[in-house]
């Protein structure tokens, strides 16, 4: 990855300081340090693609990995936490699977042995992951619950509709405006980090 501060929306300076805050033992640096890198959770488990009423167990599966994944983070090797993380959250949520729903996915290892190009491009979708994730902040709250629901939970929009109380076409023109902000976010924010 090119910037770190698009994975977890923090100066690389400052994520370094919380990094020594957290190898003393400060638990609000502990805190800001999981929180930054929630978002990577979210994409980790939406990439499974399991029924929806699984998706909050294995949601709590990755949470679960990410604060191993911090609390066992040493700094002092110089590694990358994002590199390191993404490792422990996919394989909790693996072996979550494994165990809740008698299925085997393809170790973490093994992918990444047989496609070892795989794992750069994984990191890309990070990014993109978290790139929108930030557009989404910029969203009014009605689009924001739209575009949750269909793109990222999943839903009909039937179902999204039936929900509210307004009709399908209704959503769809709610999803169309939600798209049409997040493209032209993205397109500043292009612009700005080619500046």
């Amino acid at each position: 990855m090119k910037d770190d501060r698009s994975v977890s929306s923090m100066d690389p300076l400052e994520e370094r300081a919380l990094w020594e805050s957290v190898a003393r033992g400060e638990d609000e640096a502990r805190e800001r340090i999981i929180m930054a890198y929630r978002p990577m959770v979210f994409w980790l488990a939406k990439k499974f693609r399991v029924p929806y009423n699984a998706y909050p167990d294995l949601i709590q599966e990755g949470m679960i990995g990410l604060i191993a994944a911090v609390d066992n983070f040493e700094v002092s090797r110089n590694n990358r936490f994002i590199t390191y993380a993404y490792y422990k959250v996919r394989g909790r949520m693996a072996n979550f699977l494994q165990r809740s729903e008698a299925r085997a996915p393809l170790p973490v290892e093994d992918e990444y042995l047989e496609r070892p190009d795989s794992f750069e491009a994984d990191l890309d979708k990070i990014e993109w992951q978290l790139a929108i994730k930030e557009g989404f902040e910029h969203l009014p709250r009605k689009e924001k619950e739209v575009i949750s629901s269909l793109i990222i939970e999943g839903r009909r929009a039937s179902d999204v509709a039936t929900e509210q109380g307004v009709g399908v076409s209704h959503i769809y023109r709610i999803q169309r405006r939600a798209i049409t902000r997040l493209r032209s976010w993205f397109l500043r924010s292009d612009a700005t980090s080619e500046a």
